[in-house]
């Protein structure tokens, strides 16, 4: 077995409905480029409500489902299926992604002709198509946290000594070594993790990818950024960056600090990440608030339908019997653009052309063959799903 791909999933079904339609996509490339099935998928289910397995299930055979009773955490949750997996590489990929056709061709090439390579990030974007910063980051010292919890990496956005957090000293288009890497796409050796253990199962959420990345390093070998793969990450679906996720990123970035710092730094460090919780919740509160309230759809969306046109019929077709969607076929006159994928239009090309979308243009994705349609316009609140059927 050449990759095993985990994903823990928790109430996110038609999300992970479309990302599964993509990794069965790769998996079918994979498969063309090896002349072999060398790929096995694991979905870790942490008690989701929503009926997560039981839809699912029967859409993807091929898919191996662990479905715990109790909400585990990532770490564990993730943990589990890696002591299951046979492949000699694992990827940790989120349930609120989509990938290219070419995604696990292209990564498997970099990792079997660099030796040096531990483990790989790829370049992600959100649901409006923009970069996101979280897909190369610096190790967070002291003085990296510093900068970025006061702004200045933030004004000096380019800068190798302000802006180390998000490494944006490198180029976002160039392979580059990096020190931390996002567990929303992480591919790593296996006889690594071997070595290292997987994720540490005292970071519930948040954090556990740093701390890998950090283990990884310190075993000898380098963390790549390859943004020859680019995926989308719904960042709204999975992250909300309310109170409660305030609390819980910089009570897990004080776990780090107590793990791996020591001494009068690890006391002054603590102290400053335990002053930003409450200072930082109370910004967020107020500013998502306003978030909220600016966002929301005003009257009736009109979609236009791009891509695949045996898909689009299919999704307009349905949309055109719910009385508040209305469709064009003007693509000036629409605000919100379905995506649909079909065998003329791949997930490759839906990802380059949301790369090129105004930012103020709503974009969702349909994959063919499916009866959801997903988006996500805002990092800040959970993401959108239109059910067909």
């Amino acid at each position: 077995m050449l990759l095993s791909v985990i994903i823990v999933n928790y109430n996110v079904k038609y999300f992970l409905e479309q990302c599964l339609c993509s990794v069965r996509k790769a998996i079918g490339q994979m498969s063309v480029a090896t002349g072999a099935n060398n790929v096995e998928v694991w979905v870790v289910d942490n008690n989701s409500k929503d009926g997560s397995i039981e839809y699912l299930q029967l859409l993807f055979p091929f898919v191996q489902f662990i479905k715990n009773p109790v909400n585990q955490g990532f770490s564990k949750a993730n943990n589990q299926a890696l002591q299951k997996a046979r492949g000699k590489y694992i990827l940790f990929l989120n349930p609120d992604t989509i990938l290219p056709e070419d995604a696990f061709t292209s990564c498997l090439a970099f990792m079997e002709t660099t030796p040096d390579a531990g483990a790989l990030g790829v370049q992600m974007i959100d649901g409006t198509g923009q970069y996101l910063k979280e897909s190369k980051r610096g190790f967070p010292s002291m003085w990296v946290s510093f900068c970025k919890m006061s702004g200045l990496t933030r004004w000096f956005p380019s800068s190798k000594l302000f802006a180390r957090y998000y490494m944006g000293h490198l180029s976002n288009q160039e392979v580059n070594k990096v020190d931390i890497l996002s567990g929303a796409y992480m591919m790593v050796r296996k006889s690594l993790l071997d070595e290292t253990g997987g994720f540490d199962e005292q970071f519930f959420m948040y954090g556990e990818d740093i701390d890998l990345s950090y283990r990884l390093q310190q075993a000898g070998s380098y963390n790549y950024y390859f943004p020859d793969c680019t995926i989308i990450h719904f960042k709204g679906e999975s992250t909300r960056k309310d109170n409660k996720y305030v609390k819980q990123f910089y009570k897990a970035m004080v776990q780090f600090v107590q793990k791996h710092f020591h001494g009068e730094m690890a006391w002054l460090y603590t102290g400053l990440l335990e002053a930003v919780i409450y200072l930082r919740a109370a910004v967020t509160f107020v500013s998502r608030e306003h978030k909220e309230l600016s966002i929301k759809y005003q009257g009736t969306p009109t979609f236009y339908l791009a891509g695949d046109e045996k898909s689009a019929n299919e999704v307009r077709s349905v949309l055109s019997s719910f009385p508040e969607y209305s469709i064009t076929e003007d693509n000036e006159k629409a605000r919100e653009w379905i995506f649909c994928e079909g065998s003329t239009f791949l997930f490759r090309q839906i990802i380059e052309q949301m790369k090129t979308c105004p930012p103020w243009l709503k974009t969702f994705i349909h994959a063919n063959g499916t009866y959801t349609i997903v988006g996500s316009h805002s990092k800040d609140q959970r993401g959108y799903a239109i059910v067909m059927g």
